[in-house]
């Protein structure tokens, strides 16, 4: 398979070396510094893009990918807010987009459990809860992209939840905290508290690489379709 990479940090990076490992090519490396390479060679003939940007660059970064016709998978954050116009764009030109909050299998499964607790919780008002995420210091969004999964995970199976916020005391909004530490690459936390005592599940990633695996994993799925997939497609148990 042919991958083109959009954004070289250490994402990137880490995405290259999990794709080469698994027998793909490397055909186009595309930054900041080098946008003009849409046009190129390499990318008008990969197989697929995989794109971890910026929340300021991705929205533009898929349209090009649709405008060429190469379906491309995206882990960017911050950006959903032009969601439902993306979606649409994507049915009208007939493209492949599959994006995730979070690739990690660890993290898909832990939005799965996230949902069946708070079916549970939904019959004990005695317990409010929170959502914490901790990310590195070079993480520019927040609350992270898979916090906000989880906060809607809880929002939709919880009815005495209207819906989430940073930093709230709502009673009827669900709570999401932030923290930006050293080279953390992501915990995600939840947490029941009643006057007697708490449930708290959590989610701490080691490294990158969890992500970067899921990204190409996601990529070899996506050759060959069009729509507009998420994990939960791919995964085929209901997140």
């Amino acid at each position: 398979m042919k991958i083109a990479l959009i954004g070289y940090g250490k994402m990137g990076k880490a995405i290259e070396e999990i794709a080469i490992k698994r027998g793909h090519d490397i055909v186009c490396k595309i930054d900041s510094a080098n946008t003009g390479d849409f046009d190129g060679n390499g990318f008008l003939n990969a197989d697929v893009a995989i794109e971890f940007t910026t929340p300021s660059s991705a929205f533009g970064n898929y349209v090009k990918c649709f405008d060429r016709g190469v379906p491309v998978v995206s882990g960017t954050t911050g950006w959903l807010e032009q969601k439902e116009e993306l979606r649409e764009l994507c049915a009208k030109k007939d493209a492949a987009f599959f994006y995730s909050s979070n690739f990690s299998i660890g993290v898909n499964i832990f939005f799965a459990l996230n949902k069946y607790l708070a079916k549970i919780m939904d019959r004990f008002g005695e317990y409010d809860v929170s959502v914490k995420e901790i990310h590195h210091i070079h993480k520019l969004d927040h609350p992270s992209g898979t916090a906000v999964t989880i906060a809607e995970g809880i929002v939709d199976n919880i009815s005495r939840k209207t819906g989430w916020a940073e930093n709230t005391a709502d009673p009827d909004m669900v709570n999401v905290e932030y923290e930006r530490v050293g080279e953390v690459p992501g915990t995600h936390v939840v947490n029941y508290v009643s006057d007697v005592d708490s449930i708290r599940i959590e989610h701490e990633a080691f490294s990158r690489r969890g992500f970067a695996l899921g990204a190409v994993v996601a990529a070899e799925w996506l050759v060959g379709k069009k729509g507009w997939f998420t994990m939960s497609d791919m995964l085929d148990f209901d997140i």
